[in-house]
């Protein structure tokens, strides 16, 4: 079988600062790269903008060293780090604020380094994107938007693909990860994904991506092929701020446990079920 993704090349341009505040806090810089260069693509550019603070490092030991250590960390995993340093500024009344945007930074050399691409994935959920996306577009690349919490809808309709940072296996930890914890898709294993069928009689199914693939657009877990799995589950397992009668539904990302199936050897079933994304208050 012909391998589509040997001898693609891609970028990476991960946008920290918007990730972080949005969700993506502890998410894992080596599982992003290997989901970007699925398929065994050529990482040709792996850029991550990170802001630093010099003012702050000064005085605060401790945020100059884990800054440091964050960044050195980033480039065990071959990434290279373009630091902004904030600049300070006092508005007209005396109030002292900081900026370090780093957009035009990943735009231009996005752009720039276009060239030698043929799929770039941008990490972050800022609509001031949008144009930079259908640039790269229209020089060829293929353009994949990676992100968690308040992603642009522009953002999303504009990227050939969008997937939620939350779906990706182990990208970000689940509520009970530990390396001597089962593995993801794995009985006991806490794993995320949506609701893409409800009967509307007490019950439903939900579908999580069980492997990195290049086939992503292979949904039907029935393909032998296919990257996802469906699991069944009693609309009793599902969180207080969410009804079924909302199901089914595609915004919805939930975490929940895998357990076997009643009565079903090989089928499994999802338990106690978790809204991840967009988190609710629920009702007092």
């Amino acid at each position: 079988m012909f391998d589509q993704g040997r001898g693609t090349r891609v970028g990476v341009y991960i946008d920290v600062a918007n990730l972080a505040r949005n969700g993506g806090y502890r998410m894992r810089y080596d599982v992003l790269r290997e989901f970007a260069c699925r398929g065994n693509a050529e990482p040709v550019r792996l850029n991550a903008y990170v802001s630093f603070d010099a003012d702050r490092s000064e005085k605060d030991s401790i945020y100059r060293e884990g800054q440091f250590g964050f960044y050195s960390w980033l480039r065990d995993f071959g990434y290279k780090v373009i630091q902004k340093n904030v600049k300070w500024y006092t508005d007209e009344t005396g109030n002292r604020f900081g900026k370090a945007n780093a957009d035009l930074d990943l735009a231009v050399d996005a752009l720039l380094q276009s060239e030698n691409i043929d799929r770039v994935l941008l990490a972050t959920g800022d609509g001031d994107f949008v144009q930079v996306v259908r640039a790269l577009q229209n020089k060829g690349c293929r353009v994949e938007i990676v992100a968690f919490d308040n992603v642009s809808a522009d953002l999303k309709r504009e990227a050939d693909m969008f997937i939620s940072g939350y779906l990706i296996p182990d990208l970000l930890p689940t509520s009970t990860s530990s390396r001597s914890g089962p593995a993801w898709g794995s009985v006991g294993s806490r794993v995320r994904g949506v609701c893409y069928s409800h009967t509307g009689k007490g019950y439903g199914f939900l579908r999580f991506m069980k492997t990195i693939s290049l086939e992503l657009w292979k949904m039907d877990s029935r393909d032998e092929n296919s990257p996802y799995m469906s699991v069944f589950f009693h609309d009793s397992q599902l969180p207080d701020e969410v009804h079924s009668s909302e199901l089914p539904s595609r915004n919805l990302i939930f975490e929940f446990e895998l357990d076997k199936a009643d009565g079903r050897e090989d089928g499994m079933q999802a338990v106690n079920i978790q809204l991840v994304s967009p988190r609710r208050r629920v009702a007092s």
